[in-house]
C-alpha cells in the first residue's frame, strides 16, 4: 500500500535541527543546511526552486523532504489616505489580516498574532471573532515580508516600523510571538531593530512579568481605555482576571528588568470614559512608571454602539494630561474607509 511520505515544515527547524537533519538523512554537509537557512530567513524566499547557489540534486530533495507553509495575499484594498489593507491565507486556509499604514516619516506595518481572538474586548471587531489557533512564528514573519515589498513597490519606502496590534492577544501565543520578533530582528533574518518593533496587549499581568524576566527589548503598549476596574470589567472582560492593581504591580516589574517605558493606548469613548475624572484616574494609573499615552480615535464597528467623544471633549482630556506631566499624543486613524483601522479587522464574507 502507498503512504504518502508527511513533508516536514522546514521553517519549524532550528539552524542546529536543520543541520543534523541534513548530514543524517539527506546525506549532505552542514554548510548546505546553512545556506538554505539563509535563503529561508535572510533572503525570505518561499520557493526551493529559487535557490540558486543551491545544486538541483538538492533542490529536488528539499522538495520531496519539506514544505514551506507560507503566507499569501489574500486580497488588499487601498484607502484614501493610502493605508493598504491584507486579508493573508495562511497554509490551511484560515485568513488573517494584516495593515501598511504609511504616515510621514513612518511605514508601519501592523501584523496579526493570532486566527481571531479569545478575548471578548466589546469594542473591538475581532473580538466577536471566535479563536481558531496561534500563529507559527513564520506566519509572523511573512506578514512583515509581504507587507514591507508592499512599501517598496507603492512607495518606494521600505518600512520602518512593526506593531503586533492586529488579530489577536500577542501574549497569549509568547512563544511564537518572541521567536517571530527574533527572526526579524536577527542578522540571519530581517536585521529591523528591537526598538521599532512594539507589542500591544490587552492586559495579562504574568506574561508582562514574563516580558521583564526575558528582558525583550521591543516596545510595550498596554491597551488600557480605563483607569477604573468597574469601567474596565464592563468592556474588557480580562480585567475581571486582571485587575488594574495587578496590571500596575506586573508593569513596575517589567520596568524594573527593562528599562523600557510602556506606552498606554486609550480610545476616548462618548459618555463613557471621557470625563475629567476620568482622565484623573489615568493620571494616577501613569504615576507607576515612565509612560506616555496614545489617545486614539475611536472607529466604529457594527457589532457594539460605541462612539468616538466629541473633538473638544478629546482636546480637554489630553491637556488636562499633559498639565499632570504626562507625554501625551493624539493618533488620529488611518484607513477608516476600508475598515483597516484600529479595532476594525475581522475577517468577512469571502474574506473581503
Amino acid at each position: 500500500m502507498n503512504t504518502v511520505k508527511e513533508k516536514i515544515d522546514i521553517r519549524s527547524l532550528s539552524l542546529e535541527t536543520l543541520q543534523d537533519h541534513f548530514v543524517r538523512h539527506l546525506g549532505e554537509k552542514n554548510f548546505r543546511a546553512k545556506q538554505v537557512y539563509e535563503w529561508l530567513w535572510n533572503k525570505s524566499c518561499f520557493s526551493f526552486d529559487e535557490m540558486s547557489n543551491i545544486s538541483k540534486e538538492l533542490r529536488q530533495k528539499l522538495i520531496e523532504n519539506f514544505t514551506i507553509n507560507n503566507v499569501k495575499i489574500h486580497n488588499s484594498q487601498f484607502s484614501a489616505d493610502k493605508t493598504i489593507k491584507n486579508s493573508f491565507i495562511l497554509f490551511d486556509n484560515h485568513l488573517i489580516e494584516g495593515v501598511l499604514i504609511p504616515t510621514p516619516g513612518r511605514m508601519t506595518a501592523c501584523v496579526s498574532s493570532q486566527v481571531g481572538c479569545s478575548l471578548t474586548c466589546k469594542f473591538c471587531a475581532t473580538g466577536y471573532m471566535e479563536r481558531k489557533r496561534n500563529l507559527n512564528p513564520d506566519e509572523i514573519y511573512d506578514q512583515v515580508v509581504l507587507i514591507d515589498k508592499q512599501a517598496k513597490e507603492n512607495y518606494g519606502i521600505p518600512l520602518s516600523n512593526i506593531v503586533y496590534m492586529g488579530m489577536g492577544e500577542p501574549l497569549l501565543n509568547y512563544k511564537n510571538v518572541l521567536e517571530s520578533v527574533e527572526k526579524i530582528t536577527s542578522e540571519d533574518g530581517l536585521n529591523m531593530a528591537a526598538k521599532r518593533i512594539t507589542v500591544s496587549t490587552a492586559g495579562i499581568a504574568k506574561m508582562i512579568k514574563k516580558l521583564g524576566d526575558d528582558q525583550v527589548k521591543f516596545n510595550l503598549a498596554l491597551s488600557l481605555h480605563a483607569a477604573n476596574d468597574e469601567k474596565r470589567n464592563t468592556i474588557m472582560p480580562i480585567n475581571e482576571q486582571n485587575s488594574l492593581k495587578a496590571l500596575a504591580e506586573a508593569l513596575k516589574y517589567y520596568y524594573a528588568k527593562t528599562k523600557n517605558p510602556v506606552t498606554y493606548e486609550y480610545i476616548v469613548f462618548d459618555g463613557f470614559n471621557d470625563s475629567l475624572k476620568d482622565a484623573e484616574e489615568l493620571a494616577r494609573f501613569c504615576k507607576h512608571l515612565p509612560c506616555k499615552v496614545n489617545i486614539i480615535e475611536y472607529n466604529p464597528i457594527s457589532f457594539a454602539s460605541f462612539i468616538n467623544a466629541g473633538e473638544d471633549k478629546i482636546e480637554a482630556f489630553a491637556e488636562y494630561l499633559r498639565k499632570q506631566g504626562i507625554n501625551t499624543n493624539l493618533r488620529r486613524s488611518r484607513g477608516k474607509d476600508i475598515d483597516a483601522a484600529c479595532g476594525q479587522l475581522a475577517i468577512k464574507e469571502g474574506g473581503k
